[in-house]
């Protein structure tokens, strides 16, 4: 097995998955989308249908995405702060993809939070749960059976419900033999 501590993480609620090498965080994020609506006195933008963000060599995709920014213009550039995606997220990185329904890029964290019904993939192996948290610097990323019900999308209210099965389910490959 590639990664036997990681087998061993299972047994707890959360689970630790690989660490990855770090992501550049400060690359520019290029985007595409159907539709994009800007609102400038709320420094926020929307990007409907189709929705595809890339920064260095991670990409996400989605059908909705929220764009906040901090009302600075650094470069002739808005900075922006978070991004809130939903429909059907696919976020991949080099030798990882990981699906669920909604993701939040915290910026200023460098932290992806994904929920609804995440599943995260890398090579053969998969791990599926309600939440995925992935922290771009140290490339560690956490999955259990916990789940944000109530919320209103921007983040702020809700409380944390578990997963019908409260818990973390997987599948690891293992080396053939002799």
């Amino acid at each position: 097995m590639r990664h036997p501590l990681l087998l061993l993480s299972l047994l707890v609620v959360a689970a630790p998955v690989a660490a990855q090498s770090k992501h550049n965080t400060n690359a520019p994020i290029d985007f595409g989308a159907d539709q994009i609506e800007l609102q400038d006195k709320a420094n926020r933008a929307v990007l409907t249908g189709n929705v595809a963000v890339k920064q260095a060599e991670m990409t996400l995709n989605a059908q909705r995405l929220n764009v906040a920014y901090t009302g600075e213009v650094v470069d002739g550039n808005p900075q922006v702060s978070r991004l809130d995606a939903s429909g059907g997220v696919t976020v991949r990185r080099p030798d990882q993809t990981a699906r669920g329904q909604y993701a939040v890029y915290d910026l200023n964290r460098r932290v992806i939070t994904m929920l609804g019904a995440v599943t995260l993939t890398q090579g053969p192996n998969t791990v599926n749960g309600a939440r995925l948290t992935i922290n771009l610097d140290s490339g560690r990323a956490v999955i259990d059976g916990s789940a944000v019900a109530g919320g209103s999308g921007s983040g702020t209210g809700g409380n944390v419900q578990r997963a019908p099965t409260g818990r973390v389910t997987g599948t690891f490959s293992v080396p053939k033999r002799s």
